[in-house]
C-alpha cells in the first residue's frame, strides 16, 4: 500500500512538474504607468501585451511596410463605417491618397452623401423599434438616422440620376457604379465626404451591391420614369479585377467582411494573391463563410501569396482601425 502511494506520488510530480523545452520570442510585458501617460508609448506596448493587442501591434508593422515598400493599397470597408465616426478616418486617407482603391457596400456610398445633408446621432442599442418607427427614426446600432435625411437624399439623387440617364441616350454610355459614386461626389460638392475627394483625386470607390440599399431605392423609383436607364455592374467587375493588373505591391486593409472582403481578395486572383492583408472584424470561420475566413483560406484561393504578410485583429473596428492609422498612415 505504502509502495503504490510513493508510486502515485512520482507519477504526479512527473506529469506536473515535466521539464519543459526553451521558448524563444518576445517576453510578455504590459505598459508601466509609473512611467506617466504616453500615448505613443502604450500602444508600442500591444506588441508584448498578447491577445489581440498583439495581433493589432502586428498589423500595424504590416501596413507600415505596405506603405514602406510602396504597395497599392486596397482598402475594403462596410457601410457600418461610414454611419459610424470611422466616416472621418476614411475621409482623411482618400483625401490625402493614403490609399489607391476602395471597395465598399450601397450604404458605404450613400450613407457619405446622407450625411452632407442630415445628421446622424448617438441613440441606444436597446431603443424600442417600435418607438423609433412611428417618430420616423432609423437605427443603426446606437446611432439614429431621421428618416428625412432619406428625403432630402431623394431630392439630392433624381435630379443626378436624370443626367445620367439623358447622357446615356446621347451616347449610349452606362455608368458602371465606381462612376456614378465620382459623379455625387462632384455634385456633392462638399469636403466632409469621402465620394467628394474620391472624385477629386480620382481613387475609384468600387461598389458590387451598389443597388442594396438607398441608392436601390433611389433606382428603383427612377425606372418607373425611365425603365431604360442602366447601371454597368459588368464595367465595375472588369475594373476592380483589372486594378491588380501589373502591380509590383499589393496590401489590403479590410474593415467587416462579407461582400467587400470578398471583392477585394477575389480580384488579387488575378496576379496570383496580395502580398500584404490585415482584416479586421469579428466574423468567425466554424460555418464556412468567406466572411469569417482567415488569411490562410485566402492563400488556399490564390487571393494572398503564400509568402505574404497577413494578420487578422479580432474587434471592434472603431476602436481598432483609429490606432492602425494613427501609428501608420498619419505619420508624416
Amino acid at each position: 500500500m505504502k509502495k503504490s502511494k510513493i508510486n502515485n506520488e512520482e507519477i504526479a510530480k512527473k506529469s506536473i512538474l515535466k521539464e519543459s523545452e526553451n521558448v524563444e520570442g518576445k517576453v510578455i510585458e504590459g505598459y508601466d504607468f509609473n512611467n506617466g501617460v504616453n500615448y505613443e508609448k502604450i500602444i508600442d506596448s500591444f506588441s508584448t501585451m498578447g491577445f489581440q493587442a498583439s495581433h493589432l501591434s502586428k498589423a500595424i508593422d504590416i501596413v507600415n511596410e505596405m506603405i514602406q515598400v510602396n504597395s497599392k493599397i486596397f482598402l475594403g470597408y462596410t457601410s457600418n463605417m461610414v454611419s459610424s465616426g470611422m466616416r472621418e478616418i476614411i475621409r482623411y486617407l482618400v483625401q490625402n491618397k493614403k490609399v489607391d482603391v476602395c471597395v465598399t457596400s450601397g450604404g458605404g456610398f450613400e450613407e457619405d452623401i446622407i450625411k452632407c445633408l442630415g445628421e446622424t446621432v448617438l441613440g441606444d442599442f436597446r431603443l424600442s423599434g417600435k418607438d423609433l418607427r412611428e417618430k420616423g427614426i432609423n437605427r443603426i446600432g446606437n446611432l439614429l438616422v431621421p428618416n428625412n435625411n432619406y428625403i432630402l437624399y431623394e431630392e439630392f439623387c433624381m435630379p443626378i440620376l436624370e443626367e445620367l440617364y439623358q447622357d446615356q441616350l446621347k451616347t449610349g454610355k452606362v455608368y458602371a457604379p465606381y462612376e456614378i459614386i465620382w459623379k455625387f461626389g462632384e455634385k456633392i460638392n462638399n469636403k466632409k465626404s469621402i465620394c467628394y475627394w474620391a472624385w477629386k483625386n480620382q481613387i475609384p470607390i468600387y461598389c458590387p451591391a451598389v443597388l442594396d440599399g438607398s441608392f436601390g431605392d433611389m433606382v428603383y423609383f427612377f425606372k418607373y420614369k425611365r425603365p431604360d436607364f442602366k447601371v454597368d455592374v459588368a464595367e465595375e467587375t472588369k475594373q476592380l479585377n483589372e486594378s491588380t493588373f501589373g502591380v509590383d505591391k499589393s496590401g489590403v486593409v479590410i474593415l467587416g467582411a462579407g461582400l467587400i472582403k470578398h471583392a477585394i481578395l477575389n480580384a488579387h486572383l488575378y496576379r496570383d494573391g496580395a502580398d500584404y492583408a490585415v482584416y479586421i472584424n469579428n466574423a468567425q470561420e466554424f460555418d464556412g463563410s468567406d466572411a469569417g475566413a482567415l488569411p490562410e483560406e485566402a492563400i488556399s484561393w490564390g487571393k494572398l501569396k503564400p509568402e505574404a504578410k497577413v494578420v487578422k485583429v479580432y474587434g471592434d473596428a472603431t476602436i481598432i482601425f483609429p490606432l492602425l492609422v494613427a501609428k501608420t498612415f498619419a505619420k508624416k
